[in-house]
């Protein structure tokens, strides 16, 4: 999508409408394959209280926009959210001594002098700022009920519905009930709030806003509007370019409704409605120059005229027609029927299956809310963060948070909630380019271990994090990702020259080891860990290098042979992929992590990252069946370096040990990501702090629990833990535009329905049993038992 496109679908999302494109419909089931099953406290997040911190709020989302709902009594507050209100503006981050330099670096690197190398490429390589753009908080909404008594006892409840994706917060104070609802609609582009008191004539709020920004201005405007009007802010030394906007109305029919300078108050009222829109003058990372003025307005214009129903009901439909492609159980006792945070609090300790299909369905849930077509990306909180300076930038750290984010896209039926990241590597590719010519000297395109609003691409932060040159190449799997699970050629050609130009930029920058004559990258590092041979993470050629290499030469040769072009290309990938160092096995039995065997010698044995594991996931090139003794390596080094991580890397690793066919190992992990340490009151990740990823990461972890789709190979049951003894799974989706129904019973599958909606060749298996099935396009095939008989 070039940026010329890219505008013209996020104007198509600022101004409602729908952007549908080839892209978002490549193997989407139609609404009419949604499931049917139907939904209610299973698919809910309630509390018996308010959320007092902001791990405790809940939160809205319709991919561009979002709010953080509080629901409190006397006051309630929305945190609110913009998806393009970053720091800073364009910017080219090169460092301009870089080329000049990295030759240096490299002969330093080889000869085992590493602290040397990181002070010069400190100084020399790192790009200028060292640090990128911040995702920043557009400000919150106070809304304030004065007189509103206490609520009486056991009758307060906020909830989450996360299939009709709906806040409500209900109770009864001084003999009135209260109810709150609050959604995020795609169509209007809105966060609607509906104010509702039984008794006529009680109903009485204040509005206001509060706004960390630097530069803004809060002013009412003729017709019960308030509106915020601000500036960016410059950071890094970048200054600021964004005009943004955030525009209020109420409606509250028969109530006095009156304006003071920068609030509105409500009194006599019986019902109301607030509508809350927001946006920026970003059009791309080269141009600031929308009219966020113009789409605010029209925005709450079209939204004005419809009831707060209307609003509602088309957001739970556009969010259904997602979210309901997929059904899981897993069993169900009495703990389902305790609020959320009884549950997370008792999970390690307490047998609750259904809280684990819940986490999994929140995880889609956030997807859905968080990445829309024409929207940014989810970045590290998704698109929920109450801070200017939130932490690590709530940027898109691309050394696996980001890709993490995206892992249960394609299998759990959300390929439309890709788009946005096929998008930014789109954009990646265009900055990486100029900064692999200037910064490298090199053809093709880069990007380092981050990016940000402005798509940078340039190594930041410190050499032991961010000189790492493999960003970009794994991006480029989920397009190929994107190919393999919906098979549209079309789609695939548009990809190609991004697969072929980060091809490209290795070619020319891999260099040869001289102690090996391995073709290796230099500099690198292993992400984030201290090798503990000097003070950083630098070296050259580490594990993880080339597996993604591997992956991407991979992909690139099929995407070439599928669209039936650039042989003499292929040829030249497929030389150089056999010349990168081989996956091997170290002293102490593990998976090496380096190009030597330095695992024993690393200063954190008990490292997050597990980042020479990619080839065991989220590839495949490690496996059980083809790869016995790298499989049985990768699971030393798990043994190593434990189960116990931050948040996210607690979910690589529930699928790691899924991988390896590890069940209860994988479901033991599961339970600690589930506890209180790991989880939030509102269910959100807990590196700690909140990230995003480790949310995804479990979903993703769940499905490869149940069902492992690699090449043409469907895997059924594949590590199934024996807490969730009988269960089913409807919806997910494999490689080839499959799609797959799933039911076990005493921990022996039962049915198992598959579909291809283009035909082909699969190898089904469960255990031991293996069936090759010719499937004719759209025609289900249904297996029975363990054994695989045909129904």
């Amino acid at each position: 999508m070039s940026l010329e496109d890219f505008a013209v679908s996020r104007r198509a999302l600022l101004a409602g409408g729908s952007t549908v494109t080839a892209l978002s419909l490549l193997g989407t089931p139609s609404v009419e394959a949604a499931t049917t099953q139907s939904h209610g406290s299973d698919d809910m997040l309630w509390y018996r209280h308010p959320a007092k911190e902001w791990t405790e709020a809940l939160p809205v989302g319709n991919g561009r926009i979002g709010a953080m709902v509080f629901g409190g009594i006397a006051e309630e507050r929305l945190q609110l959210n913009e998806d393009t209100l970053w720091g800073g503006g364009p910017y080219h981050p090169v460092n301009p001594e870089a080329k000049a330099a990295l030759p240096q670096v490299q002969r330093l690197i080889f000869e085992g002098r590493y602290d040397e190398a990181q002070a010069i490429a400190k100084e020399k390589l790192m790009a200028v700022p060292v640090r990128q753009m911040s995702y920043q908080v557009l400000g919150n909404l106070r809304v304030s009920f004065p007189g509103l008594g206490e609520p009486t006892e056991n009758s307060y409840r906020r909830q989450l519905d996360i299939d009709a994706a709906c806040h409500t917060t209900r109770f009864t104070a001084d003999g009135v009930d209260y109810e709150r609802r609050v959604v995020a609609s795609p169509a209007d582009q809105v966060i609607a709030v509906q104010l509702k008191a039984s008794r006529p004539g009680t109903l009485a709020f204040d509005l206001r806003l509060e706004v960390p920004q630097t530069r803004h201005d809060v002013r009412t405007l003729p017709g019960n509007v308030l509106l915020l009007e601000g500036e960016n802010n410059a950071q890094h030394g970048i200054s600021g370019a964004l005009k943004f906007q955030g525009r209020v109305k109420v409606i509250a029919r028969g109530a006095k409704i009156s304006a003071a300078a920068d609030s509105l108050s409500v009194r006599g009222g019986t019902e109301a409605v607030i509508l809350i829109a927001m946006a920026t003058s970003y059009r791309n990372y080269a141009d600031v120059s929308a009219d966020p003025d113009a789409i605010t307005s029209a925005q709450i214009a079209a939204a004005s005229r419809k009831s707060f129903r209307a609003i509602a009901d088309k957001a739970a439909e556009d969010h259904r027609a997602i979210y309901r492609r997929v059904s899981i159980d897993l069993g169900r006792n009495a703990e389902a029927d305790k609020s959320t945070d009884e549950r997370i609090r008792q999970s390690e300790t307490a047998d609750d299956p259904a809280l684990a299909a819940l986490y999994f369905r929140y995880g889609r849930y956030l997807l859905i809310a968080s990445s829309r077509p024409g929207s940014q990306p989810a970045n590290l909180q998704g698109i929920w963060n109450d801070s200017v300076n939130p932490p690590w930038g709530s940027k898109y750290t691309i050394n696996i948070n980001t890709q993490m984010n995206y892992w249960p896209a394609e299998p759990a039926a959300m390929p439309e909630m890709v788009e946005p990241l096929i998008a930014l590597v789109r954009d990646i590719a265009q900055t990486g380019a100029r900064m692999a010519r200037d910064m490298y000297g090199a053809r093709g395109w880069v990007c380092h271990h981050n990016t940000d609003l402005w798509r940078a691409t340039g190594p930041i932060d410190g050499p032991q994090f961010g000189l790492w040159p493999m960003g970009g190449a794994w991006l480029c799997l989920h397009l190929w990702d994107r190919y393999d699970y919906g098979r549209d050629a079309q789609y695939l050609a548009t990809v190609y020259p991004i697969l072929k130009g980060a091809c490209e930029f290795f070619l020319d920058t891999l260099v040869r080891d001289p102690k090996t004559s391995w073709m290796v990258t230099n500099p690198s590092l292993s992400p984030e860990n201290n090798h503990g041979h000097g003070e950083g993470s630098l070296c050259a050629g580490p594990t993880m290098d080339m597996q993604i290499l591997r992956a991407l030469f991979t992909a690139t040769a099929q995407a070439a042979s599928v669209l039936k072009t650039d042989a003499s290309f292929v040829a030249e990938i497929a030389t150089m992929k056999g010349k990168l160092i081989p996956n091997r096995v170290g002293a102490e039995g593990q998976l090496m992590e380096w190009k030597d065997d330095w695992d024993a010698s690393a200063k954190d044995l008990h490292h997050r990252h597990v980042s020479h594991l990619f080839g065991l996931f989220p590839d495949a090139q490690i496996n059980l069946d083809d790869t016995p003794d790298l499989a049985a390596a990768a699971r030393k080094s798990l043994e190593i370096r434990g189960d116990k991580a931050t948040g996210w890397a607690t979910a690589w690793r529930i699928n790691l040990w899924a991988r390896l066919r590890d069940g209860d190992h994988a479901h033991s992990i599961l339970r600690f990501l589930l506890g209180p340490e790991r989880t939030y009151p509102n269910m959100f990740d807990a590196h700690p702090p909140f990230q995003i990823d480790g949310n995804f990461g479990g979903t993703s972890g769940v499905i490869e629990m149940l069902l492992q789709s690699i090449g043409t190979n469907i895997h059924l049951l594949p590590a199934l833990p024996s807490a969730w003894p009988t269960g089913s799974i409807r919806g997910l989706r494999a490689r080839g535009a499959c799609m797959v129904d799933l039911s076990w019973k005493g921990g022996a599958l039962a049915q198992a329905r598959v579909v291809s909606t283009i035909g082909g060749s699969h190898e089904i298996r469960c255990g031991d049993v293996r069936r090759t099935i010719n499937f004719q396009p759209g025609k289900a095939v249904l297996l029975t038992g363990p054994e695989l008989r045909s129904a």
